[in-house]
């Protein structure tokens, strides 16, 4: 069992403390030995410690702190931009400047994040994705000067954590498992499924300070509204235009 995995909590609040070179580059081995598809690694990791440069990408993440306060900020991008210009050293002509491709290498950098993530928590630092990076690319690629081909996809934040939050619900097993086919879920299936996550205390008063009836409308019209999702997909492929990964 890896320990680490079943423990795993999203940590926000970091010490003024930095993170040892060693340790980071056993992080950044590890993100580097990640599953791959063809083993073309069209992926990359930019490491900010800068602090000016981390001021920016503050900004960039709706300003949340935990950017400024963690010693180091992995933000992990698709990229086919190295892949392509070795191509064209050696005579073979990519093909890569669409959307398959983009999905190809958002896969690998997602990968090459969750090894990152894995190994800084076994040694005992804390992590915390951002969701963030996906809703701010543009400004994430003109901060990090970003070239054509290349486009943010996750961030992670790394340090020594200075709080110890209780472990985040997850939904049982047979809310996520399928055996052999996909069985679609009946009414009765998901009431079961989602009844402890309802009951929690902490739905209840998220229930009430956000004055809802269900958990559901939280998501919905708190969280991630269908507008505000229409407006990041706008922003997203633009943003895949501008990188040259929706040519036809």
């Amino acid at each position: 069992m890896i320990e680490s995995v079943f423990n795993h909590r999203s940590i926000r609040q970091y010490k003024n403390q930095k993170i040892d070179d060693k340790s980071l580059d056993l992080i950044l081995k590890a993100a580097s030995r990640a599953s791959t598809t063809g083993n073309m690694q069209v992926y990359s990791v930019v490491v900010t410690q800068d602090e000016a440069i981390k001021e920016q990408l503050w900004e960039a993440h709706f300003k949340q702190d935990m950017v400024k306060q963690a010693p180091v900020v992995l933000t992990f991008v698709a990229d086919f931009n190295r892949f392509n210009k070795w191509c064209q050293q050696r005579k073979a002509k990519p093909g890569y400047d669409n959307f398959l491709s983009f999905y190809t290498a958002s896969i690998d950098a997602l990968l090459a994040a969750q090894n990152a993530a894995l190994q800084a928590e076994d040694l005992g630092l804390g992590i915390c994705y951002l969701g963030t990076t996906t809703y701010m690319a543009k400004k994430i690629i003109d901060t990090l000067n970003l070239p054509k081909g290349v486009v943010p996809v996750t961030t992670i934040v790394v340090g020594h954590p200075s709080e110890s939050p209780n472990l985040t619900d997850r939904l049982p097993i047979e809310g996520i498992v399928h055996y052999e086919t996909y069985k679609d879920y009946s009414e009765e299936d998901i009431d079961r499924i989602y009844a402890e996550k309802e009951n929690l205390d902490s739905t209840k008063s998220l229930l009430e300070e956000n004055q809802k009836e269900t958990l559901a409308q939280i998501f919905t019209d708190n969280r991630y509204k269908k507008e505000d999702n229409i407006v990041f997909s706008n922003m997203l492929l633009e943003v895949l235009k501008e990188q040259d990964y929706m040519n036809q």
